[in-house]
């Protein structure tokens, strides 16, 4: 045979074939290349295949472990799921189905968006393995709470609401909600929606004790916008906000989840890739090994 070559595999982290067999892997990557609703500037579609490539330049070594997690727990990537963009009720309907097979078979289900809406289907395939109530954890610039938006119940803009089906909503690095958005968090029971404005991640670190306490050995579904960033770390999305959170804020916030809860699952979404800033895909792809680390290191799934 001629010796062709090829390219690597577009497996997370690029590991090889024996740290990326099914069986063997603790977790699973699903990425959702889904966009339909986006409201300001697209190109979330492209955000699954930026983060896939930018992993493979993320260094196996974490210095926080001492050691090379990956190798450890192991991490099959699924192919890019195909969805029907023009329904996206049939769309919710496939990530809820893919989500619940795999987290049905013990593994941590690792979702790669796309637009947020993806969250919506990824946290009902949770629900539907593990029972409602799921608690969500999301990190966010936006409220997400809107009943409907520009006439979809599904939106991006709605995507907070439509969790709240499944179970409370913790939020945090909330910087941007519209009117009937406010009077809904001021009207909702704190043990159903408790939000964490950005201002208040900045003025310190209490509100880490009190996450903690709300997520205790709860079942969780962690749902991280990489817009609740400031655009100084990921300029790459499609609604960025200013004041948002740090590098280390964001990490606070995904260790204290992971050793207080049980996380089942968790998705990254609305990384629009941009020519020339590939430092947001690199820290979106890194911040994802660490998320998946830190939660099997807990030991809670």
């Amino acid at each position: 045979m001629a010796p062709y070559d090829f390219l690597p595999p577009e497996n997370f982290l690029g590991l090889d074939a024996a740290h990326t067999a099914y069986q063997a892997s603790r977790v699973v990557v699903v990425p959702i290349p889904f966009e339909s609703t986006v409201s300001y500037m697209g190109g979330t579609k492209n955000g699954p295949r930026a983060i896939l490539q930018a992993s493979m330049q993320v260094e196996l070594y974490d210095r926080d472990f001492g050691r090379q997690p990956a190798l450890e727990y192991g991490v099959h990537t699924l192919p890019y799921l195909a969805l029907a963009h023009g329904n996206i009720e049939s769309a919710l309907e496939s990530i809820a189905a893919v989500t619940a097979e795999h987290a049905r078979a013990g593994k941590l289900v690792v979702g790669l968006g796309g637009e947020h809406t993806v969250s919506v289907g990824f946290g009902r395939g949770l629900a539907a393995v593990y029972g409602a109530p799921v608690l969500t954890v999301q990190i966010d610039a936006h409220a997400d709470l809107r009943d409907e938006f520009e006439g979809s119940p599904y939106s991006h803009a709605c995507v907070a609401r439509r969790l709240l089906d499944l179970g409370p909503v913790v939020q945090l690095g909330i910087r941007s909600l519209s009117q009937e958005e406010a009077e809904l968090i001021d009207a909702t029971p704190s043990d159903t929606l408790r939000v964490f404005f950005a201002d208040e991640i900045h003025a310190g670190r209490a509100h880490l004790a009190e996450l903690a306490e709300r997520v205790r050995d709860r079942t969780v579904f962690l749902t991280i916008d990489v817009d609740g960033f400031d655009p100084a770390y990921v300029p790459a999305t499609g609604t960025p906000e200013p004041d948002g959170l740090s590098w280390l804020q964001v990490l606070d916030i995904v260790r204290t989840v992971a050793r207080n809860a049980r996380v089942v699952g968790f998705d990254v979404v609305e990384l629009a890739p941009q020519p020339g800033m590939h430092a947001a895909d690199f820290l979106v792809a890194k911040l994802t090994y660490k998320t998946m680390s830190e939660i099997i290191a807990a030991g809670r799934l």
